[in-house]
């Protein structure tokens, strides 16, 4: 067991937000770290760091190579760099290096010299120039675990939201609503619950269609299919409702009737939790901050990550929110003592 959880954080697209919002973040838990209950290892482009670093007014973290011994707070280079990586620019370089990041850390972690994954944001389109074809973050770790079916639960305060599809067209969600599938999400879902302190949570099924099918007029999917699988988790012994109507289940979750809720689509679930997230100025119509964190549950390590993307409008300006990243350190920390090291 590792009394100091050791987390890997990888930098995503280095021409993006986060190298700042890295050095910022390390800034802020610079108490924890030197008191010993923190960890953390930056695993990217190096020179991007030192932009990032320089930016926000950071002293530059030690770099080390991947055999050292680590200190609690250092870099480390991904892979050679290939191309001009250049700030708030999409390009193959940027992309190529958020990859390399990632595989380096899944390596780290599959090892056991790192306990939690936390990941700023990638680019999709930066990622497929680079050559590597995945729709994001959980389509990658996915496969570079060896791990069919992960599930991807937003967090943000009370409202921790799973789901069974993702990056999918809305017409395939009701293919891929399987009974086999809503029951692995609920089990995540319930297992990551528990690592957070919920001893026996309360989940929520989300329907898929207008007032849960309307007994058949509306569509049967919540009905025939939704409706069974809820029924054996419940004869299984745990805690869970359903389907309850979409327009309603998250405005019963932030009142707590709930301890998470299973939503059926991408929007379904991320609607919800960055409308509460992301937190906007009424005079300029700008957000300015936000708050949230992206779990990816059924891998064979913990991962946590931002809830928002690269922000290549504003990388370089050093006024980007890290508040988002401390919150995912926060998660994999937990997460990361809960399984016990």
């Amino acid at each position: 067991m590792t009394a100091t959880p050791h987390l890997a954080i990888t930098m995503g697209d280095p021409a993006g937000i986060g190298p700042e919002i890295i050095a910022k973040a390390c800034a802020a838990l610079k108490g924890r770290i030197e008191a010993g209950a923190l960890k953390l290892l930056v695993v990217g482009d190096v020179a991007a760091l030192r932009r990032g670093e320089a930016l926000v007014g950071t002293p530059p973290m030690p770099e080390v190579s991947a055999d050292a011994d680590w200190p609690a707070l250092a870099c480390l280079q991904a892979g050679p760099p290939e191309g001009e990586i250049i700030t708030g620019k999409v390009g193959a370089a940027g992309g190529r290096m958020a990859y390399l990041a990632i595989e380096k850390s899944v390596e780290f972690a599959l090892a056991g010299r790192i306990q939690g994954l936390v990941t700023a944001p990638l680019n999709k389109e930066a990622l497929n120039m680079a050559g590597y074809h995945y729709a994001g973050h959980t389509e990658l770790l996915a496969e570079l675990t060896g791990v069919k079916g992960s599930v991807m639960m937003l967090a943000h305060g009370a409202m921790n939201v799973s789901h069974v599809t993702t990056h999918c067209a809305l017409e395939d969600v009701p293919k891929r609503m399987t009974p086999e599938r809503i029951r692995r999400v609920i089990d995540l879902t319930h297992d990551a619950m528990r690592r957070l302190g919920k001893a026996r949570p309360k989940i929520a099924i989300a329907a898929l269609n207008p007032h849960a099918g309307e007994g058949g007029l509306f569509g049967r999917q919540d009905i025939d299919i939704s409706a069974p699988t809820i029924a054996k988790a419940v004869a299984d012994g745990l805690d869970v409702v359903g389907p309850v109507p979409g327009d309603t289940v998250f405005v019963k979750l932030r009142a707590g009737q709930f301890d998470a809720v299973v939503a059926m689509y991408h929007d379904q679930g991320h609607i919800p939790v960055k409308l509460l997230g992301f937190h906007v100025n009424p005079e300029t119509g700008k957000w300015e901050d936000l708050s949230g964190v992206n779990i990816t549950l059924g891998l064979p390590i913990i991962r946590t990550s931002v809830d928002h993307g690269t922000a290549f409008d504003i990388a370089g300006k050093g006024i980007a929110s890290e508040v988002s990243l401390i919150e995912a350190i926060d998660y994999a920390e937990k997460l990361s003592a809960a399984r016990g090291g």
